[in-house]
């Protein structure tokens, strides 16, 4: 590919490590995505047992209003068709406009008077954050360093933990107010998507898309077949078992600690905000520093990582369900999901795959993965109505999938441009 003098050309020189002020400023505007993501999540996940109470929700409606958001299957139905059309329009396309679609669902979610206008707004902000995750993502990589990949994809894992952080915090402060505090946390996103969509309206579309394009579009039938096919079973393994866990973390945890009667409100959510701080804190010390560095490093990260998420959850198959054994829980499962979490996914998703194919086999594993999670979510409230450990047990053995498959087969792209790597595979 011949080198390119946009403010978002792909890299200044091959195999460079130097990011510019422009590459960091974009890069934090499409992660915003991730905050968006993670933040509406959470949003939903404090107020849940409020949103309960409020509309006399049953333990079914509750993991129904989980399954069908930006967790899960609204998500998916995103992810597939954002990712799809960012191949085909160009990321921008799809980036310009679909915070305006996030900002409604999360006004009529915050606005919400009956079970209805809930679930409608809860499945509108799915389907927006789903649409976006896949593209935002697919332009840092086409515009990341070779050497640097990893640290602006993981600075993209900073704006996921905190958004969840400032929504939790909020939530907590507001928590007296009860349904109106959440009302008010729900329109804070609101007033972020509308800043950041204006924000985004001064970039550019990737250089490497337009170069790409200029040779045709890819078939969908070549993303199910040779190097790619086994890339997207390896990116969604990995993501598919991780996410199971993550998500139920995400969204369910206030309402496991609450119900089960380990916490209360408040301190349900503040015990919540703890698992993304430390995990923000260890992706910005240790996997934006060493990502990059060798494939060794790599997996190294990835094999300490899924021991200590799977150590996380084999806790409550052992001790007994306690606060401290909660705070175990969270400081093992967030030191993990830095090390062998979403961060590493999104760094694959970008490598392992060509250009014109790219935001497809993302938007395809993600929605894979949300999809099933919306179905667990349906069973989540259930299973944990009759106590922690058969929610524990399958989540340890989620872990366990992932963190064995992450490890034993994970490529050697650490450092290579994606062309390089697109040589290497084909």
């Amino acid at each position: 590919m011949s080198q390119v003098t946009s403010p978002v050309s792909a890299e200044p020189a091959h195999g460079a490590e130097h990011i510019t002020a422009q590459q960091w400023k974009w890069s934090a505007l499409a992660g915003m995505a991730s905050y968006l993501d993670a933040g509406s999540i959470v949003a939903l996940g404090a107020g849940m047992a409020l949103f309960k109470k409020e509309f006399g929700l049953s333990d079914g409606m509750v993991g129904a209003l989980a399954a069908i958001g930006p967790n899960a299957i609204g998500c998916a139905i995103g992810a597939f068709l954002g990712g799809w059309l960012g191949d085909k329009l160009g990321r921008k396309r799809i980036y310009q406009y679909d915070l305006m679609v996030y900002a409604l669902g999360i006004l009529i979610i915050a606005l919400s008077v009956n079970v209805a206008m809930l679930f409608l707004g809860t499945f509108i902000v799915g389907v927006a954050v789903g649409a976006d995750v896949p593209t935002s993502l697919a332009l840092v990589g086409e515009f990341a360093p070779a050497k640097a990949r990893g640290k602006l994809l993981g600075f993209t894992q900073v704006a996921w933990c905190l958004g969840p952080v400032i929504v939790l915090w909020l939530a907590l402060a507001l928590a007296p107010l009860e349904m109106l505090g959440i009302r008010i946390v729900l329109l804070h996103l609101l007033v972020v998507a509308i800043v950041t969509w204006a924000l985004r309206q001064g970039l550019a579309e990737s250089a490497r898309w337009k170069e790409a394009v200029k040779f045709g579009s890819k078939s969908l039938g070549e993303l199910f077949s040779g190097s790619n096919l086994r890339a997207l079973v390896w990116t969604a393994t990995i993501y598919l078992f991780w996410n199971l866990a993550a998500g139920t973390a995400g969204i369910f945890n206030p309402y496991i600690f609450k119900t089960l009667n380990v916490a209360t409100q408040a301190q349900s959510v503040g015990l919540s905000s703890m698992w993304f701080v430390i995990t923000m804190i260890v992706t910005v010390t240790v996997f934006m520093k060493y990502a990059d560095r060798s494939h060794g490093i790599r997996r190294g990260l990835w094999g300490i990582g899924a021991v200590l998420q799977i150590s996380a959850y084999a806790l409550f198959l052992l001790l007994p369900f306690t606060v401290p054994v909660v705070v175990a829980n969270i400081v093992l499962f967030a030191v993990g999901c830095a090390l062998a979490g979403e961060a590493t996914y999104k760094v694959f998703s970008q490598e392992l795959f060509p250009t014109m194919l790219r935001g497809t086999a993302q938007g395809v594993t993600f929605g894979v993965a949300r999809t099933v999670l919306g179905f667990w979510s349906f069973f989540v409230p259930i299973l944990a109505n009759t106590g922690i450990k058969p929610v524990a047990a399958l989540l340890t053995l989620f872990l366990a999938i992932s963190g064995v498959v992450g490890f034993f087969w994970m490529p050697d792209t650490s450092g290579k441009s994606l062309e390089q790597i697109e040589a290497e595979r084909a």
